[in-house]
């Protein structure tokens, strides 16, 4: 090898940061990611985040409902579909079982995975971020994918402490959430969906259109610690 190409490949190689174990180094930066410049605007306390999150998700066309506890959930739910002119068929995550739904009789509750006869369903997010008003999802069999991609209306229940700053913040648990293999790698679900707003697409003659892709509304309620 010429001395030329020694020099050339030694400059991209320190450029790269590579060493003659790139194996090691992706395991190492696997185990210990690491951090972005983050957006200062993610960086308050967990009032104020929520706050973020609520303006930015109404900015995004979703709607907002603030509760003390999930005991306020069906109530909140019931008024949410009457407001909309909504059937009370709904379909619910297996990840809200504690929920009482039987404290609002005219809901007729269906669990497990939705079909697609399913009008409303509705989920639990595992996290929600302020700086976007994003909601994430980890998909699995409490929580099906389908409940919110499926039915035209999604209706996602977020705990208050689940709200997050931003996306890194957001990635560092779902990292602790999930399991690890041998090799310390994280197993990480089938789907980590991130959800901001209704589905829309400009895709048609550059005019917006809501539920092209997935529901056409999307309700969240964020329930406190009461």
């Amino acid at each position: 090898m010429s001395t030329d190409r020694e020099a050339i490949l030694r400059r991209l190689k320190t450029k790269l940061y590579r060493d003659e174990n790139p194996i090691t180094d992706a395991f190492s930066r696997l185990q210990a990611p690491p951090l972005n410049i983050i957006p200062k605007r993610g960086a308050n306390d967990l009032k104020n985040k929520v706050k973020n999150f609520i303006e930015e998700a109404e900015m995004a066309d979703a709607t907002v409902t603030k509760i003390e506890g999930l005991a306020s959930l069906p109530k909140v739910i019931t008024h949410y579909l009457a407001s909309q002119n909504l059937p009370t068929g709904i379909r619910v995550a297996d990840s809200l079982v504690d929920v009482n739904w039987g404290s609002q009789p005219l809901l007729s509750v269906k669990k497990g995975r939705a079909k697609g006869t399913d009008l409303v369903g509705v989920s639990r997010a595992f996290a929600g971020v302020a700086e976007t008003g994003t909601l994430i999802y980890l998909s699995g069999e409490e929580n099906p994918s389908t409940l919110h991609l499926l039915p035209p209306t999604h209706i996602a229940v977020l705990m208050e402490k689940d709200i997050l700053g931003n996306y890194e913040n957001a990635w560092t648990n779902v990292r602790l959430k999930c399991e690890k293999n041998a090799e310390g790698a994280t197993s990480l679900p089938r789907a980590v969906s991130w959800v901001t707003g209704p589905s829309r697409s400009g895709d048609i003659e550059q005019t917006l259109l809501l539920g092209v892709h997935g529901p056409q509304r999307l309700h969240i309620v964020v329930v406190g610690n009461g």
